[in-house]
């Protein structure tokens, strides 16, 4: 599968995505900015092009739209691995980023599990609450079904240390669903299954 397109309407939120192997291209609209910067960089670090629209409640806070754009995004990256033949499975990033340096590492095991080990100085960026930056991941990871760690090695800048989790995510991500051309048709994996 190259190109998928998820739709999830629920009494908060109302998201369309797309997600395609391609280039990076984003056109992002969440109706929060943070996200949206987030998203279009994370697109462009991962190579995979996304498209987003969601209409939420932020008029409550930007939690639900958040969350929910992360479960739709894991939703589309499941269908997009698909049976996961041929494909690295394995990406990982040690990223700087001015004063922040994160490493993250993917396995596309097909259990959910987040370790994530950050420290974010500052309760908020802007409007945008920090704590969300793990929601979303947590909320990927679920819904993709893969392995992610997420770990701080340096950083005081809130703003960099989030940014840094995206780009390094995203490059991880990149590794991991590209084709391994000595596996041919197969599973990296024993059980040949995943």
């Amino acid at each position: 599968m190259n190109t998928v397109t998820i739709n999830r309407k629920t009494a908060e939120t109302d998201i369309s995505l797309t997600l395609a192997r391609g280039t990076g291209k984003a056109e992002i609209d969440t109706g929060c900015g943070f996200l949206d910067h987030m998203l279009t960089l994370f697109a462009r670090h991962s190579a995979l092009d996304l498209t987003v629209t969601c209409k939420g409640d932020m008029a409550v806070d930007a939690h639900h739209t958040t969350e929910d754009v992360g479960i739709c995004l894991g939703l589309a990256l499941l269908e997009l691995a698909g049976d996961k033949k041929g494909l690295t499975r394995y990406g990982s990033m040690i990223l700087p980023m001015d004063e922040v340096l994160i490493l993250s590492a993917i396995d596309l095991s097909g259990r959910s599990t987040l370790c994530f080990d950050v420290n974010i100085p500052t309760p908020k960026v802007g409007t945008f609450d920090t704590e969300l930056a793990e929601e979303f991941f947590l909320a990927l990871v679920r819904e993709a079904r893969i392995t992610l760690h997420v770990k701080q090695l340096a950083g005081k800048n809130s703003h960099h240390i989030i940014e840094g989790i995206f780009k390094s995510v995203a490059h991880s991500l990149k590794a991991a669903l590209a084709k391994d051309a000595a596996l041919g048709d197969t599973v990296l994996s024993t059980k040949e299954v995943l």
